[in-house]
C-alpha cells in the first residue's frame, strides 16, 4: 500500500508534458486499436477469399509501388507540417488559411505527378522489379496499377489535413486510417468469388476518398481555418519549409526504397513468398503502429511546444524518459507476441484457402520481424524530438547509412534464411538506428545543428517580414 501511495504521488506530481504526452499516447492507442482491427478484419477476408496466390502476391507488389512515391513525401510531410501548425497557431487566420490552401493544392499537383510518371514508367518498372513473377501475375498487377494511381492524390491530401489535426492535439486521423480497410473488407466480402482484382481496387480507391473529405472537414473544425485549394506559394513560410523538406527528403527517399527492396527479393525467391511476407508484415503493422504511432504522434507536437518556448534541456529530458520507456515497452510487447503470434495468425488468416501449412510459415516470418519492434520504437521518438528542433540533416545521415546497412542484409541473409532474412536486416537497420540516436543525444548539442538553426532563423526572419507586409 505504501509503495502505490508513492507511485499515486508521482503520478500526480509529474510534469504536465509527461502527463499531456500520456494522455496523447492512450487516445492514439485507443484510435489505432480500433483502425487496426477493420485492417486485421481485412486481411481476414483477404486470406479466406483469396489464401496465398498470384492475386495477393500482385496485390502486395503493386500497391508497395504504387504508395512508394507519395508514401516518401507523405512521411516527409508527416514531420515537417505538424512543427509548421504548431508555429501557425499564433498567426492571423486569413494567413493560416492561405497557407493550408496552398499546401492543399501542391499535394494536389503532387499526386498527379505521382500517378503520371507511375504509368509512363509502369512497364519499365514491371520489367526490372517483377522479371520473376508468372506472366499472370505480372498482368494483375497491371490492372492493379491503372485502378489504384490516382490513390496518390487522397494520400497527401490526408496528410495535409492530419497534420493540421495533430497539430492541434488532435488523433482522431488516426481512427480514420482505418476507413480504406473497412472499405476493402465490405468489397472483398461482397464480391461473389475470389478470382478477381476488381473488389481490392474499389475498396481502396473509395475508402480513401472517404478517408480525405472527413478529415478535411475535421480539421476545419478544429482549428477554424476554411482553406480552399490555392496554386501559388505566397505564404512566407515556404521558404523555410522547403529546406526542411528538401534535406528530410533525401533521407525519406532512401528508406521508403525498403519495401520495394523486399518485394524485389521476394519476387526472386517465387510465387507466394510476397504473400507470405505481406502477411506477416500485417501482423507485425498492428503491434507496430500500437505502439509507435502512439508515442511519435502525441510528441512531436509537445516537443515543437517546448522547443518553441526555448527549453532545450526539458525537451531532451523528454525525449529521452520516452525513448527509453518506448523501447521497454517494445520487448514486453516482443515478448508476448512471439509466444501468442502463431495462434493469432491461425485466428486471423486459417480459414478457406489459408491453411494451417501457411501458418507456420507466416508465423516464422512474423517472429523474426519481432527483433525490430524495441528499436522501432524508441527510434521514433528520438526521431521526433530531432525533427522538432530542425535536425533533418542528422536524421537524413542516419537514413542513408542504416539503408545501406538493410541492402548488405538482404543481400547477405536472405540466401541463408529465406524470407526471414528481410526481417532480420530490418531489425539491424532500425537497431544502428537507435544507438546513433542516442549517442547523438548524449554528445549532440541543444537545438539542433547549426545549419538548422541558421535555416530557423531565416525562415522565422522571413516570417516576420511577411506579417510586416500583411
Amino acid at each position: 500500500m505504501f509503495q502505490i501511495s508513492r507511485w499515486r504521488e508521482r503520478v500526480r506530481t509529474a510534469h504536465p508534458d509527461h502527463l499531456r504526452i500520456a494522455r496523447g499516447a492512450a487516445r492514439v492507442s485507443a484510435f489505432v486499436l480500433v483502425g487496426k482491427c477493420a485492417g486485421a478484419l481485412k486481411e481476414m477476408a483477404i486470406a479466406y477469399k483469396y489464401g496465398i496466390n498470384n492475386i495477393v502476391d500482385a496485390y502486395q507488389f503493386t500497391v508497395a509501388l504504387v504508395t512508394w512515391l507519395p508514401g516518401t513525401l507523405l512521411a516527409v510531410l508527416g514531420v515537417v507540417l505538424v512543427p509548421v501548425f504548431v508555429n501557425l497557431r499564433h498567426r492571423p487566420l486569413d494567413y493560416q488559411a492561405r497557407f493550408s490552401g496552398e499546401m492543399e493544392g501542391a499535394a494536389a499537383v503532387c499526386g498527379i505527378v505521382f500517378a503520371a510518371v507511375l504509368f509512363l514508367c509502369w512497364p519499365l518498372v514491371i520489367r526490372v522489379t517483377g522479371s520473376d513473377l508468372s506472366p499472370v501475375t505480372r498482368e494483375m498487377c497491371q490492372q492493379l496499377m491503372y485502378g489504384l494511381a490516382p490513390t496518390s492524390v487522397m494520400m497527401l491530401a490526408s496528410g495535409v489535413y492530419a497534420a493540421r489535426l495533430q497539430a492541434r492535439e488532435r488523433h482522431v486521423n488516426t481512427l480514420l486510417e482505418g476507413l480504406p480497410a473497412a472499405l476493402i473488407l465490405i468489397c472483398v466480402l461482397a464480391a461473389p468469388t475470389g478470382d478477381s482484382v476488381l473488389p481490392l481496387i474499389i475498396g481502396t480507391v473509395v475508402g480513401l476518398t472517404l478517408q480525405a473529405v472527413w478529415l478535411r472537414s475535421l480539421a476545419t473544425r478544429a482549428d477554424g481555418v476554411r482553406s480552399r485549394a490555392r496554386l501559388s506559394f505566397e505564404s512566407t513560410d515556404w521558404a523555410a519549409m522547403w529546406i526542411s523538406v528538401r534535406t528530410l527528403m533525401v533521407g525519406q527517399i532512401v528508406l521508403c526504397f525498403c519495401a520495394p527492396l523486399d518485394q524485389y527479393f521476394m519476387a526472386r525467391l517465387g510465387d507466394g513468398s510476397n504473400s507470405t511476407l505481406g502477411y506477416a508484415n500485417r501482423v507485425l503493422a498492428l503491434l507496430l503502429s500500437m505502439g509507435a504511432m502512439a508515442a511519435a504522434r502525441a510528441t512531436l507536437p509537445i516537443f515543437s511546444d517546448i522547443l518553441k518556448q526555448g527549453d532545450f534541456e526539458r525537451a531532451h529530458r523528454t525525449a529521452l524518459f520516452w525513448g527509453m520507456a518506448a523501447f521497454a515497452i517494445g520487448i514486453a510487447c516482443a515478448v508476448v507476441s512471439w509466444v501468442f503470434g502463431p495462434t493469432f495468425i491461425a485466428v486471423l488468416f486459417q480459414r478457406g484457402a489459408f491453411t494451417a501449412a501457411d501458418t507456420v510459415n507466416v508465423a516464422g516470418v512474423f517472429r523474426w520481424g519481432l527483433l525490430q519492434v524495441p528499436f522501432y520504437f524508441a527510434c521514433l521518438v528520438l526521431g521526433q524530438l530531432f525533427a522538432s528542433e530542425g535536425r533533418f540533416k542528422v536524421m537524413a545521415n542516419i537514413a542513408v547509412l542504416t539503408f545501406g546497412l538493410k541492402v548488405i542484409g538482404n543481400f547477405t541473409l536472405i540466401p541463408h534464411f529465406g524470407i526471414a532474412g528481410a526481417q532480420i536486416s530490418t531489425a539491424l537497420m532500425y537497431a544502428t538506428a537507435f544507438f546513433i540516436s542516442v549517442g547523438i543525444l548524449f554528445s549532440g548539442g541543444h537545438g539542433g545543428d547549426r545549419a538548422a538553426r541558421r535555416d530557423a532563423k531565416a525562415g522565422e526572419s522571413a516570417s516576420n517580414v511577411g506579417d510586416r507586409h500583411s
